[in-house]
């Protein structure tokens, strides 16, 4: 039922915009003229004084580093933490909208599919940040130049607790996660509450289709919402295998949790994570800012550093994670993603029962 019920309330808030845009006077999009002199967006940004994040990308604590970073970078422009899952963090953004209450200045999604569905209804600025020049290709053609953009990417991974999963163990693949060895021992997100879920839902199913759910179903896995529950239920012990975003599992290693990480050898899925500005947004310079550091160097590099890809093309990938250009890798579209996930939640609520 929380699948559904998650479904209803977006496709709810999503019809209310229509009258919303009635009676709410729509800003013009395209006025970036402050985006060509950097001096000047500063300034602009600095008066403001703030930019609210709406983010479902990362962990709390991460997200709010990332912050405190871009403060220390542009003094005098603090930044509003709301870090919730994707599906969450796409709902409160509809709600804004349907109230006519804007709050938030920068939108990042896990799932790509938001981003398509703001653009058609008119819910995004266009700007096109100067640094959207150095993109990894990949992540520039996943991207839609002028209203939003990969700024966040990352692979997931099986992992296992260490101290109680041998090495040789652990599963290397996501069919290994199947084996009845495992039962009550799995653990997942939800996808109704997670956007990186449903992606690698999309993925798996691109690879061994709807059969794979059926079978994980048998081994009774315990469901949490986000995809770093796996990660702490791992480090606790509670459970000792799961699919899992990488940069959660590389951020928890680096703690000294005991997470052992595999690569999928039947097909790493790679999910990108855009970002874009709501077209309301009340801080609309320091959120030009905000965006444009994104896709800097710096930020790509303190990204790469936690497990993300690297979005800047003059950055290499964290040392211990193999490059993607040796993997074999699916990477679901937003196309993909848009038509897809609402029918596995279904389909999830079908086998799971929750």
């Amino acid at each position: 039922m929380p699948g559904k019920m998650m479904r209803r309330h977006a496709a709810a808030g999503l019809a209310a915009l229509g009258g919303a845009a009635l009676l709410w006077p729509r800003p013009g999009r395209a006025a970036d003229t402050a985006g060509s002199d950097a001096a000047a967006l500063q300034q602009a940004a600095r008066q403001e004084g703030s930019v609210t994040w709406y983010v479902a990308q990362g962990d709390t604590p991460t997200a709010e580093r990332m912050g405190r970073t871009f403060t220390a970078t542009y003094p005098g422009i603090t930044v509003d933490v709301m870090r919730t899952t994707g599906q969450v963090a796409f709902q409160r953004l509809l709600l804004d909208i349907k109230n006519q209450t804007p709050h938030c200045d920068v939108f990042s999604a896990t799932d790509a599919a938001h981003m398509p569905i703001l653009k058609e209804r008119n819910e995004l600025t266009h700007y096109v940040p100067p640094n959207a020049a150095d993109m990894v290709s990949r992540f520039k053609a996943q991207s839609d130049d002028g209203w939003y953009y990969v700024t966040d990417a990352g692979r997931w991974v099986p992992i296992y607790n260490r101290d109680k999963v041998k090495p040789a163990d652990a599963p290397k693949a996501w069919t290994d996660l199947l084996d009845p060895k495992w039962q009550g021992r799995v653990s997942v997100g939800h996808p109704a509450f997670s956007g990186g879920m449903g992606a690698w839902m999309l993925g798996v199913v691109q690879l061994h289709g709807w059969q794979y759910f059926e079978q994980l179903a048998r081994n009774n896995p315990r469901i949490g919402r986000s995809t770093q529950d796996t990660v702490t239920l791992l480090s606790a012990g509670e459970c000792l295998v799961g699919p899992t975003w990488a940069p959660g599992a590389y951020r928890a290693v680096d703690k000294g949790e005991p997470i052992g990480i595999e690569q999928a050898s039947d097909g790493g899925v790679v999910m990108v994570f855009p970002s874009a500005i709501p077209a309301r947004a009340p801080h609309p310079n320091a959120a030009r800012l905000f965006l444009n550091w994104m896709l800097s160097a710096a930020y790509s590099n303190l990204e790469a550093a936690d497990g993300s890809e690297p979005i800047h093309a003059g950055v290499p990938p964290r040392a211990d994670e193999p490059a993607l250009a040796g993997l074999k890798v699916v990477a679901p579209t937003a196309a993909e993603l848009r038509q897809g996930v609402p029918e596995l939640i279904e389909k999830w609520r079908d086998t799971f029962g929750n």
